[in-house]
């Protein structure tokens, strides 16, 4: 059960869901918002008083009634199919929090999907079944942060285990990440070792992201590669 929210962002975020799916139990509202069946009922009328023309189902749970969008846009019947396909591709990923954004994005997406629409990509997530990682190992959270650390420039420390069980604490510049055999992989400037270096984020165990920022690097990530690979080539 997640922490209760603000009043109005709980609103909001109950207008979300209601757009986003065909039904919305009451119960299901309450323990996603940490609230009491009462207040659910406040909730839902407080958004039928404000205009909002919400559907109720005795014994079963809201809608919204059809036609009832914001904002208007549309999908395609095939974009909808690559939204739904990209979201059973991520919730088998490893990173828990590009699992928990990624299904933020997909409930916002489906709350401006028309009627159709989204009757058609509830049926095809039961229809859609991703066979890799099937225990759902989850090996690293820090996918997020790590993003954000490369848009913004911010210097990051961590503390990092390598496969050999070796430990170290690292002040690093991240510049990309990269995926390969279902690990996250991030390169960055390391600041001890003065190079790049490449980390697997499951073998990282704690990090920091600073409010310093670095000041950008001028190669790419081809580059970095390309890098690579003639080093490869000179030390067979």
């Amino acid at each position: 059960m997640e922490k209760e929210k603000p009043r109005l962002a709980r609103l909001t975020a109950i207008l979300t869901a209601l757009q986003s799916k065909t039904l919305v139990t009451a119960t299901e509202i309450a323990e996603k918002h940490g609230v009491s069946i009462r207040t659910v009922y406040r909730d839902i009328r407080t958004l039928e008083q404000s205009g909002v023309p919400i559907v109720t189902e005795e014994g079963r749970g809201y809608s919204i009634m059809a036609g009832y969008k914001l904002p208007p846009v549309m999908f395609t019947e095939e974009e909808a199919n690559a939204l739904i396909t990209a979201e059973s591709l991520i919730a088998k990923n490893r990173d828990q929090s590009l699992i928990n954004n990624h299904k933020s994005a997909i409930t916002k997406i489906r709350a401006v999907m028309r009627n159709g629409q989204l009757e058609k990509s509830e049926l095809l997530s039961e229809r859609i079944q991703i066979r890799n990682n099937k225990s759902n190992e989850r090996t690293s959270n820090y996918l997020t942060d790590l993003q954000g650390a490369i848009t913004n420039y911010r210097l990051a420390k961590m503390e990092y285990r390598s496969l050999e069980g070796k430990q170290s604490n690292r002040e690093i510049e991240p510049f990309a990440i990269f995926s390969t055999n279902e690990n996250w992989i991030l390169v960055a400037y390391c600041r001890k070792r003065r190079d790049f270096r490449a980390f697997r984020l499951d073998c990282i165990e704690k990090l920091t992201i600073t409010s310093q920022q670095f000041v950008p690097h001028k190669i790419t990530l081809q580059d970095y590669f390309d890098n690579c690979r003639e080093n490869i080539l000179n030390n067979p």
